[in-house]
Order: C-alpha cells, then structure tokens, then sequence
C-alpha cells in the first residue's frame, strides 16, 4: 500500500486521526506528476520563466502540463496591488487578477489558463476558514499542519484532475526563508511523501553572485540557500544556477557536493538575449531528459517546431529597429508593462525589427518639467497604457494631441481609450471641460463615466468590468481589416469607466469613429480616426491575449504603422 492509499484508509477508519488530506473522487496516484520549481537566495530571478520553459519543453514531448504559480501573499488574488510593488496585474480570461507568470505561462505554452492555475495564501484561508464555519473540520482546533497544508494538495490534485494534466509545474514564489510561503514549502514536502518515489521532482533557482571587485563566481550565497531549503526536508534534484556569464564547471561542483545534487543537474541559467532562447537552452543541457528520467515519463524527443525557431531568431537577430514611447507613469517598473513589452516583440518579430522603448514619465510632462514635443521628436509611435488615478493623465492627453494632430501612430490601451475620447472631445469638438469621473467628481461634460445601468444590463454585480468579452467590429473600419474581417472578436477587459453614450453622437459627428462596441449594449470598446495612418483606442488590453506565433492584431498593425513612420 502506498502512501496516498494509507492516508485514506487511516483517514476513514477515525476523525481522531492526525491525517487530514482530503482526495478528489477518483484520483489515482501516480497518473499525475508534479514538478516543484522554488526558489532561493533572491527572488525575481525567473522561476516563472524557468517553469515556463520546462512546461514548453514537457510539451513538446507530447505530455500536458498544468502550472501553477503560488504566491505566499495574504491578498486573495493580485487586483488590489499596486505595479510599484509586485508589477503587472495580468487578467485571465475568466477574469481573474493574478501575477504576471501567469502571462508567462500563458505565452509560452500557448493556451489560456484560469483561476485554478493560480493560488494566494488569502485564497488558501479564506476556504480554510469557510470550511470551519460550516463545520468542515468536525470539531478539530484548525491548524496549519494538517488543514492549511491538506487544502493545498487539494488545490493541486484537483487542478491534475481537471485539466487532466501529465505533470503539473508548481512555482513556489518568493525565497526559501521566507515566512509568507513556509506553509506552501511544507505542503509541498508533504506531496512528495504522499505521491511517492518518481511522481515528484524539485528544482531549485538559485543566484551565483558574481561581485565586480571579485572578478570570479561565488557560491557560499547559493550554498546557503539550497542548505535552508533542505532543512525544511526538502532534497531537490536539480538546481538551476542564475547568473550573469554562464556558471563555470567549478562552481557547479561546489554548489554540487553541497546539495547532494548530481553535477550534471547542477546547470547554468545565465543572462540570455531573449527569454524565448531559455527552452533551447535548457534543452541543450539537457534538463529535460533529467526531468522526465526523475518523474519516470518516457522521453519522446521531438525537434521544435520550425514556426517557434524561426520565431526565436527572428528575436534575437533583427537589423531593422524602430523606437515607441510608453507613456505612463508606472516608467519607475518595466514589470509594470511586461505583456505590452513582450506584445511588441511578438510583433517585431513578424516585422524582422527590434522595438526600442522609449520610457516617457507622463507626470513631467504633466508638470511642466518636460516639454510634448522634445519627448515625442525621436519616436515612430506611442501607446498610453492603462492605469487608475488622476497622477499623469495631462500629461498623457498632451501626447495624445500631439500623436493626432503629427500622425504619430497611436495605441490607447483602457484608459489611453478614455483620454483619447477626452482630448478629442476637449481639443475637436469643443468640450473644453470634458473630463473623466475618476479625475474630476462633476465635470461639466463627463465624457467617461461610470454607468451603473449598463453594468446592470451586463449583470455583472458589481463596478470593474473582468476578463474576456466578445466585442462586435464594426465593418469596414480599420479594426475590422486588423482582425482579418472578422465581425466578432474575443479580448480581455479590466477597467470600471467607460464612453458615456451620451456623448457618442457629437463624436461621430466631428469623425471620431466607434468601430467596436459590446454586443446587445451601447459600450464603445474600439475607436479610431478614419484619416490618420493609426489611430486607435481600445478598452480593453489586447497584449494580453498576444502570443509568440500568433501576435495581437492590434499590435501587428501599430508596428508595422510605427515601421512606415520611421522611414
């Protein structure tokens, strides 16, 4: 008996047990394995990417793969946190707001993945506490070991079953050492155990310091990392060694002899070009044969695929560049705009060009301190993403103008498509008091608002439109071309104000045109100017739906605008 099987046979026999691991209906041992990717040292050194890659990998060789990202936070998912401090909130098509991995994941893999696929210590016990109040527990005094770490396995066994996955990657974030993730550390500990001998792989990412006034490699720091990690009866079976320049052999040694980890699973993860050359990378050491010779899957090698290898090169090898400004006032973070950062990539490669970034801090410019046209001279386009708040947004709508009276190309992503409505309404039409709600309690002319009747016909509940949406195109117009003549398309929203319908007749009038608007309702999703090379505004973010071998639309058709403006 193995010792899943004896848990639930101890389990059955009496609740004065000190097992508590509940199992789904017809789990079965063994058919689902788990690859745990932690980390130590430092955090932000990739495991996203890391886990990423492997599933890709894992993927490539016929299996399906499950990840996970599990954040010891006590938020219960990631739409309350401010970019400063955790960096993009990426949206799910089923709306849930979560950790920009996720968004990693999504583009690497290429599939869309849901609010199982993410998991928050909040989350964790706001069911914990649920299932006490209605008596889940029978009695028992809650705790941490065995509640808190049995809803977890469930979590994860649930996820196995429901995406009937071959392996299921979980990222544990944040640093071995950590308090906010010790929990997950022990549930994960206590997985392995139940799963048994070759249903369970630890990796490790830790960082090799590498100090200038030194000129070498150091390992003490990663040493002492893994050593924490193996205190907590964790034994990984590959490190992943972070570094600048690739690790050399006597490091990896050393790091070897310390963690009980063949050296030959001890691999260099240095700096690369492009995050999209990582897969080949750990290919070419072979971390995925090691993988699937731990978790006992059969190693099926198959070539990449000549579209993402083409891709790939087409990444780290263009001639052509063409510089965008990003004007916002999250500039401080580039993590605040990862998916518009990789949704230009995306791009670029089908392009054969190399989007430069130019970062413009809408808050100078709103000040004073920066002048329109001396940021804007030395660039081929500009998006203004989306945000929440007044701070930067004049500033945003003196880009705005000067993008529309120049022919700059323009992209207004959520909130850059409400201060486009607004700079035109102020500087076409003759609105001058036209202003958004969320700036301004009573504007004389509220051009964006929020609707409480129109959420109520969408049957939402509540005032922050999430997740994926059909949106109806227009025929005809520049969006609908951009889609392919498609006259419905699906995107991904995160917003609470929108267009006030009232508005839209003296818009059009003045040739401001409404190309995407949702279905049954009067909410305008799309807008665009008819005479300019590219103009357009969005309510929600198509870089989130962009992947590597099939880019946004959107995003294809300001690139390629951005490319003819340059020349």
């Amino acid at each position: 008996m193995g010792s899943l099987e004896l848990l639930k046979s101890v389990a059955k026999k009496t609740m004065e047990s000190e097992f508590y691991t509940p199992i789904p209906d017809g789990y079965k041992s063994g058919k689902t394995k788990y690859l745990i990717i932690t980390g130590s040292v430092m955090s932000g050194l990739g495991k996203g990417i890391f886990s990423a890659s492997i599933g890709k990998l894992l993927q490539d060789n016929g299996y399906v793969c499950s990840p996970i990202k599990m954040d010891g936070y006590l938020n219960v998912d990631a739409g309350t946190l401010n970019p400063y401090r955790h960096g993009e909130v990426f949206v799910l098509d089923d709306g849930l707001e979560c950790d920009m991995d996720l968004g990693t994941y999504e583009r690497f893999l290429n599939k869309n993945l849901s609010e199982q696929n993410y998991l928050t210590g909040g989350k964790i016990f706001k069911e914990v506490l649920k299932r006490e109040r209605e008596g889940g527990y029978l009695g028992r005094d809650v705790q941490f070991i065995p509640h808190v770490t049995g809803e977890i396995k469930l979590f994860l066994r649930n996820l196995a079953m429901n995406t009937k996955a071959d392996v299921v990657a979980v990222e544990v974030g944040g640093t071995v050492g950590d308090i906010e993730n010790e929990y997950f550390f022990e549930a994960m500990r206590q997985l392995a155990y139940e799963e048994g001998e070759g249903n369970s792989c630890f990796v490790n990412v830790t960082y090799v310091l590498e100090p200038h006034f030194l000129g070498e490699q150091k390992s003490k720091a990663a040493q002492l990392g893994i050593k924490r990690l193996m205190e907590k009866g964790i034994q990984p079976d590959i490190i992943a060694c972070r570094a600048t320049n690739p690790v050399t052999y006597k490091v990896r040694e050393k790091i070897s002899i310390y963690s009980n980890v063949p050296v030959e699973n001890v691999v260099s993860c240095h700096d690369r070009k492009s995050i999209y050359t990582v897969p080949t990378m750990l290919k070419e050491a072979g971390i995925d044969k090691s993988v699937m010779e731990i978790l006992k899957l059969k190693n099926k090698p198959r070539p990449e695929s000549k579209e993402w290898l083409d891709f790939v090169k087409n990444t780290t090898s263009r001639k052509k560049e063409v510089t965008i400004g990003m004007t916002g006032k999250y500039t401080g973070l580039r993590d605040s705009y990862a998916s518009i950062i990789k949704a230009l990539e995306h791009s670029g490669s089908k392009f054969r060009t190399n989007v430069k970034i130019k970062w413009i801090e809408t808050t100078e410019i709103e000040k004073g301190k920066k002048n329109v046209v001396d940021e804007l001279k030395d660039v081929s386009g500009i998006i203004v993403p989306g945000g929440f708040g007044k701070r930067g947004t004049e500033g945003k709508i003196k880009c705005i103008e000067y993008a529309r009276k120049n022919n700059l190309p323009y992209l207004g992503l959520c909130l850059g498509f409400q201060m486009a409505m607004i700079e035109f309404a102020r500087n076409v039409c003759g609105l001058k008091d036209a202003n958004s709600t969320e700036m301004e309690s009573d504007p004389k002319h509220p051009v964006i608002d929020i609707l409480p009747e129109q959420k109520k016909i969408e049957g939402l509940g509540g005032n922050m439109r999430l997740g994926g949406r059909d949106v109806l195109v227009k025929k005809d117009t520049k969006a609908y071309k951009l889609y392919g003549n498609k006259t419905t398309v699906r995107e991904r929203f995160r917003h609470r104000y929108e267009c006030n319908p009232e508005y839209i007749p003296v818009l059009e009038k003045n040739g401001l045109v409404f190309s995407g608007k949702a279905p049954k309702v009067p909410i305008m999703q799309i807008l665009e100017l008819p005479k300019h090379p590219f103009f357009v505004g969005v309510q929600f973010h198509p870089e989130f739906t962009s992947r590597p071998l099939a880019p946004n639309p959107l995003y294809m058709g300001f690139v390629e605008a951005a490319i003819k403006f340059g020349k």
